[in-house]
């Protein structure tokens, strides 16, 4: 039986630079890939285990968050770390604003979410309770 090992996912964004500058800067990310070499519109960025791909298609075409779409719908990507408290002192430090603090949920998590550049709405944190395997 095949083993999934990631997924990726891909956001529509306003400017590539902005947005890449975004997750290195703000979250601690790399540059894994960029192209094309003089005008970039496509990159993968990621930290530890996971990545994110990030496309800027034409100035017509905004990045649509979920929450764009359904206010109920907030979440855009759910990032698993099994220590949300030491990811949130170590963006704390950054400067980074938060659009919800680390907390307990009423859903039975223990994380924070993050805005990126583009609007799109991270949450990053664990079940509480849950050793992931």
């Amino acid at each position: 039986m095949a083993i999934l090992q990631a997924i990726a996912p891909f956001f529509i964004v306003k400017s590539i630079h902005a947005s890449v500058s975004f997750y290195v800067e703000k979250l601690g990310f790399e540059v894994e890939y960029m192209a094309p070499d003089e005008t970039p519109f496509f990159a993968i960025v990621g930290r530890d285990h996971i990545s994110l791909f990030l496309k800027e298609i034409a100035a017509h075409i905004a990045p649509t968050p979920n929450h764009s779409r359904h206010s109920w719908a907030r979440w855009d990507a759910f990032i698993y770390t099994e220590d949300p408290d030491d990811y949130y002192e170590e963006l704390v430090a950054k400067g980074l604003d938060f659009h919800q603090p680390l907390r307990d949920t009423p859903d039975g998590l223990r994380g924070f979410e993050v805005y990126d550049a583009d609007g799109y709405v991270l949450f990053v944190g664990k079940p509480r309770g849950l050793a992931y395997q």
